[in-house]
């Protein structure tokens, strides 16, 4: 009989809605959306097919309690109340590795994450036995959140972050995180029929992210996660059969035109290794060149960029004709639409039009802005046509 779990997926803030949607579209039912998460209910399986599949998640934790605590002593008790032995064996390693605390009156990571610790060497002694832990198996971190003395505890599956897919080598000065990219991208109307442009394509993340999605590749399918070790509550096979799922899901023959610029060389070279690493670089097509050589003959495109935003005081001063440049570029494409994300405040006033949509994004702590330039859709088309026929 499978085991059910409550799972978390952590996300960018303002991006729950589209993680909803991918956990939907795996087939799971949501059980609570909150800002910066979604839990949902799945089985052993489902912590494998999440950690492999989710684009714009940040990991996923497997939830093991909550409780209410307004003071150290209801933290402890309420932690060693858990039942750790259904999934901490007994050579485990266990701590809590991160603790986050709004709006509760405990609010000291590093004390909460000490009486944590120490609840469950209390509860987990009585339940082994023993006096002493040597905790050389598995892993087992736990990730804690407090909001408005309600606690939370997951026990992290995914290990290093989930925007880590494991092609990202190389990267440029300002890089957008692969799980950012990919949510930008889907709230977008692209899809791999329609052309893509990035003329800010820096480390390539956008266009490497959109390839993935044009091949049914997931993005996980390429590195390890913390539970493959968990063999107490995961069996080996369960990863086995994802992985061979996301294999067979891929389609190595889909055409696509994606494009990547950049004025310079070496991140424009950057990018192709980042591709190719990714095993994307046949269906992008990067090069060295400046923005006033954006152009391109077909309509209906989609230009998706990170463009530079004045992060050193010093570069602030050319923004003004940075963004007048790309609402001119715009301008000069035919039934185009642009999806932009920057810090720049005043980038509509300097593009020239007010965008359609604007979203405000955490980008880490960083406010910036979604700016969505909404073009024509294209006219539906008939049985036969190609897409070059666009």
């Amino acid at each position: 009989m499978k085991k059910t779990f409550e799972l978390i997926a952590p996300c960018h803030f303002g991006m729950e809605a589209v993680l909803k949607r991918e956990i939907i579209d795996l087939g799971y039912d949501i059980a609570m959306v909150e800002d910066g998460r979604v839990t949902f209910i799945g089985d052993d399986e489902a912590v494998c097919r999440a950690n492999v599949f989710l684009r714009t998640a940040e990991r996923v934790l497997l939830k093991v309690g909550s409780f209410h605590a307004e003071s150290f002593e209801e933290l402890f008790q309420g932690t060693r109340s858990i039942h750790w032995e259904d999934y901490v064996p007994q050579d485990g390693k266990f701590w809590v590795a991160k603790a986050s605390s709004i709006k509760s009156r405990l609010f000291s990571p590093s004390d909460i994450q000490s009486i944590m610790k120490k609840a469950m060497v209390e509860r987990l002694k009585g339940a082994y036995g023993v006096e002493w832990f040597q905790e050389n198996g598995s892993s087992y971190p736990l990730r804690v959140f407090l909001y408005k003395d309600e606690v939370t505890v997951g026990i992290d599956t995914t290990g290093d972050s989930l925007h880590k897919r494991g092609y990202r080598t190389l990267t440029s000065k300002a890089p957008i995180t692969e799980t950012l990219a990919a949510a930008l991208i889907l709230l977008t109307p692209w899809n791999k029929e329609r052309i893509l442009v990035d003329p800010f394509c820096g480390s390539g993340t956008f266009l490497i992210e959109a390839a993935m999605m044009a091949a049914n590749m997931a993005p996980g399918m390429n590195r390890s996660f913390l539970a493959e070790d968990w063999k107490n509550l995961i069996p080996r096979k369960c990863w086995y059969e994802t992985m061979d799922e996301a294999g067979d899901l891929v389609d190595s023959h889909v055409k696509a035109d994606i494009q990547g610029y950049d004025i310079d060389g070496d991140i424009v070279k950057a990018a192709r290794a980042n591709a190719e690493s990714a095993g994307v670089d046949h269906m992008i097509h990067f090069q060295q060149r400046p923005l006033s050589a954006l152009s391109h003959p077909k309509k209906y495109g989609f230009i998706i960029t990170n463009p530079p935003y004045g992060e050193r005081l010093e570069d602030k001063k050319d923004l003004p004709e940075l963004y007048r440049r790309i609402g001119e570029r715009y301008k000069a494409l035919d039934a185009w639409s642009l999806y932009m994300i920057t810090a720049f405040e005043d980038a509509e006033k300097y593009i020239g039009r007010k965008a359609d949509k604007n979203r405000k994004i955490y980008n880490g702590m960083m406010k910036t802005y979604f700016y969505q330039f909404m073009g024509p859709k294209p006219p539906r088309r008939k049985a036969g046509d190609s897409v070059e026929d666009e």
